[in-house]
């Protein structure tokens, strides 16, 4: 019941109910609109090849912007520069339609819309999640990031399936039109917030832009607990995230469903993942979190591979639902600690290296199977990704009292 009181003050809290309010408005929007994109795609090359580089567009650009996009989350105020993201998101959708209604959408042009927003969403990140401390006290912390990372899975939970129903029925405009609308209306609500100025602004700048991005990438280098945690998930990302970034060759061929397939696979992972991340905020405490991160970890590394070893889609749907749900207690458990264990001055920059592993990483792989696909079909890459994971799974597992008493000693 403790656990239960501290996401109540959570929510019962002005800022933070408009907070996550609009979060679960905009990530309602975008996963909806993602369905109609990942089909469109699909429809227009029905190459895994393309999926998977569509899927490495959107979310590659984080290597290149990321640490330089912390740097500037710590010196400027986050909430306009969270306002900035999602005008660009809502352009995005704007953009979209028009160019689908008119009948010049172009996979090429596609996959360059998509390097756009990957650049916005690699500033949003850290602006966004530098806010969530400012908000709650440290006693509620894991709560709060709980909660903000179960807003994101409600989100895609309930949107993938609205939006199969939108793309069955009426096409794929109307649903990029409802994101749009999203945007803008998570875009209006963040005037309603009330921060102190030091929630809003990390610091006053302290030296040039490079070298505070030098200072983030030294600071998780040299720091005990954040090196090998970074490093598992890196791998992690890379080899066992992307099958859920690029989930339409899988449901087409591998298990031979459509659209609704799609809907009803992304569905089922989202309530799957709500769940997931239901329990790591009913937890509501600091240790015993490393152990958590390393065995999701290894979960999601088995359940990729029995994912792709199976051909019946219902089997597909239950093993899915154990990945999604090992994704976000593994993400939730470790993006905790490092809120928990990262200065307020470095607080953007940690997170959005963060952001970067969580973007780049499944980008890197998606890339990666996609391309290996068109030669070695859908299952050898995948499986010889996760048999590489496990060994990072080990290296985990060898680490992670070490990740403990680094990260978790600020318990309270």
């Amino acid at each position: 019941m403790a656990n239960l009181a501290a996401i109540g003050r959570v929510l019962t809290r002005r800022n933070t109910a408009v907070f996550y309010g609009a979060s679960l408005t905009c990530w309602t929007g975008i996963w909806i609109q993602q369905i109609a994109v990942d089909w469109l795609a699909w429809q227009l090359t029905h190459s895994p090849m393309w999926v998977g580089i569509l899927a490495f567009c959107n979310l590659a650009p984080s290597v290149i912007v990321s640490p330089f996009a912390g740097a500037i989350a710590d010196r400027m105020d986050r909430v306009r520069l969270t306002q900035i993201t999602q005008l660009v998101v809502a352009a995005h959708s704007a953009v979209l339609i028009l160019l689908v209604v008119t009948g010049t959408i172009r996979i090429e042009i596609l996959a360059f819309l998509a390097v756009l927003t990957g650049i916005s969403g690699s500033f949003a990140q850290p602006a966004r999640q530098s806010l969530v401390p400012g908000m709650v006290s440290r006693a509620d912390l894991p709560a709060a990031v709980a909660i903000n990372s179960l807003t994101w899975n409600l989100g895609r939970s309930v949107g993938p399936g609205i939006g199969g129903v939108i793309v069955a029925f009426w096409g794929v405009v109307p649903a990029m039109a409802v994101n749009c609308a999203a945007y803008l209306i998570a875009f209006a609500s963040m005037y309603f917030l009330t921060l102190s100025p030091e929630s809003r602004r990390g610091h006053a700048p302290t030296g040039s832009m490079l070298r505070e991005t030098l200072d983030g990438l030294q600071y998780v280098a040299r720091h005990p607990g954040m090196r090998p945690l970074f490093i598992f998930a890196a791998v992690i990302a890379v080899l066992a995230r992307p099958i859920q970034e690029m989930l339409p060759p899988y449901v087409d061929r591998l298990f031979g469903q459509g659209a609704v397939g799609l809907a009803t696979l992304s569905s089922i992972m989202g309530i799957a993942a709500f769940a997931g991340g239901m329990a790591i905020g009913l937890r509501g405490r600091l240790n015993g979190l490393a152990m958590l991160t390393v065995v999701s970890g290894l979960v999601l590394v088995l359940g990729t591979a029995a994912f792709v070893a199976t051909g019946s889609f219902a089997i597909a749907c239950g093993i899915a639902a154990v990945m999604s749900a090992a994704t976000t207690m593994h993400g939730i458990a470790a993006q905790t600690l490092i809120q928990s264990g990262t200065t307020g001055a470095m607080l953007g920059r940690t997170l959005s290296l963060w952001g970067m592993i969580g973007r780049a990483g499944p980008a890197l792989g998606a890339l990666v199977y996609g391309v290996s696909a068109e030669f070695a079909g859908l299952r050898v890459p995948v499986m010889i990704g996760c048999g590489i994971a496990l060994f990072a799974c080990f290296y985990a597992w060898r680490r992670q009292q070490q990740m403990a008493r680094a990260l978790e000693r600020l318990d309270t």
